[in-house]
């Protein structure tokens, strides 16, 4: 069944809405379990089992010492996602099965991450192939996901949606994660070697993403797509036609493009705490693993409901003034990881407490806030940008830190030098002209902007 946003009455946004806040909930289960916590140091300890500690991998004639292996299997596979979520983009943009398109990533990818459970002994290049096709599908589900959200939801609840539903998602990644994380501490009582309660919990992940993604696919209708330039060719000739479309369409929204070059600096900044936070903690503060993954837990249930609070808060004040604000906490929390003295807790943890607060929330509203300035049937394709944003440009912060660490010594001043991408970010989006941005895509103006 077909319909459009038109066709859908508040009961039935309602119910399509509720369907749909399970995507985030279904995919944190991989994007936390295995990418953010246990792939990493596992796959080291696969490549060591191989070459040993201070042995060295041979990959395509590279020399890699394995404490390196993630790091290289995560940027080929963000290289490759940002030249892939484009294309996806075009294609999701003309086809009225976007739910059927996004369950059969989710599926693919959960099909790869379960495969992990099979990575032992010495195969590590299984594995990180495997993980590279999960996180692919990850994304790719991700991108077409995004697009829905402007289907079910108007202009005026879009802030509200796309925060629950991100507030789902730590909910649901901190839930299996909390699980998972009883199961490695207690491997011993459980009667498990340490190996096999991580690739229990890997494959827990995958079956709970296969699971979840069930319901926002019976649950939302099959929209029709509108408004798709008409490109010749097959399906793929025609993906590609419409991502060129899209590049130069961009042209005329200068908002849509303003927002995105904001994103692509204060995301930066974000998504470079979040993936040095345990390397400032275990390296700089001193403080173990445990703990430090126990912080992760913490942040995990703070940025639920600080998603929640900032999608309240845009209901009332707009959504750029609470982004900003969002920003200047960033900034302030970077400032005090400069002095946080090491070994103390009670700081430590006030600090993952902030980050929670902030985290989600900016996220949330960066969603919703970019959606008001894509014009209508281009919603994956101008989301597959975003995320192409997100993904493509995510090493400048990672090699900020690095060479601000190398330099230095200190992991200190190379989490402080982050400043700077949300100093510019910030900077940038205050020239976002909110309401010139609706006016080009030709939306409806909420209430409060």
């Amino acid at each position: 069944m077909t319909t459009s946003i038109a066709d859908l009455g508040p009961l039935n946004r309602a119910r399509e809405q509720r369907a749909w806040y399970f995507t985030d909930w279904a995919t944190s289960a991989f994007q936390t379990t295995i990418a953010g916590v246990l792939f990493a140091p596992y796959l080291i300890a696969i490549a060591e089992n191989d070459v040993g500690e201070h042995g060295r991998l041979d990959v395509l004639g590279l020399s890699i010492a394995p404490g390196s292996l993630p790091s290289y299997v995560i940027t080929l596979s963000t290289i490759v996602s940002a030249l892939l979520y484009p294309i996806i983009g075009a294609l999701a943009d003309r086809t009225s099965r976007k739910p059927d398109l996004m369950v059969a990533f989710a599926w693919a990818g959960a099909v790869a991450a379960g495969l992990l459970f099979f990575m032992s002994g010495e195969n590590w290049a299984f594995g990180s192939i495997m993980f590279m096709v999960a996180n692919l599908c990850a994304g790719c589900a991700v991108v077409v996901s995004d697009s829905i959200l402007p289907l079910i939801s108007t202009e005026a609840e879009r802030d509200r949606v796309s925060s629950i539903g991100w507030a789902r998602g730590y909910a649901g990644g901190g839930l299996l994660l909390a699980v998972n994380f009883a199961v490695v501490t207690f491997h011993d009582a459980l009667g498990m070697g340490q190996e096999m309660a991580v690739r229990i919990s890997m494959l827990s992940a995958a079956v709970w993403w296969a699971a979840f993604i069930i319901i926002p696919w019976r649950g939302i209708r099959r929209h029709e797509p509108v408004a798709v330039e008409d490109v010749e060719g097959g399906i793929l000739a025609r993906s590609f036609g419409q991502l060129w479309a899209t590049l130069k369409d961009l042209r005329n929204y200068p908002v849509a493009l303003t927002f995105l070059v904001a994103y692509l600096f204060f995301n930066d900044g974000i998504q470079t705490v979040i993936g040095s936070a345990s390397i400032y903690g275990i390296e700089e503060l001193g403080f173990d693993e445990g703990l430090v993954l126990g912080t992760y837990l913490l942040v995990q249930a703070v940025a639920m409901g600080g998603a929640i609070a900032f999608g309240r808060a845009a209901g009332r004040f707009g959504a750029k003034k609470v982004i900003l604000a969002g920003l200047v906490g960033w900034m302030g929390i970077v400032t005090v990881a400069l002095v946080v003295p090491d070994e103390q807790l009670v700081p430590f943890l006030l600090l993952g407490v902030a980050i929670g607060v902030v985290l989600g929330g900016t996220q949330a509203l960066a969603r919703s806030y970019f959606s008001l300035f894509i014009p209508r049937g281009k919603e994956a394709a101008y989301f597959s940008l975003y995320h192409a944003m997100d993904r493509g440009t995510s090493w400048f912060g990672t090699l900020t830190f690095g060479l601000v660490y190398q330099f230095t010594d200190s992991y200190r001043p190379a989490i402080f030098a982050l400043v700077v991408f949300f100093l510019v970010g910030g900077l940038i989006l205050l020239r976002v002209d909110t309401e010139r941005g609706i006016r080009e895509a030709g939306n409806e103006r909420p209430a409060v902007i």
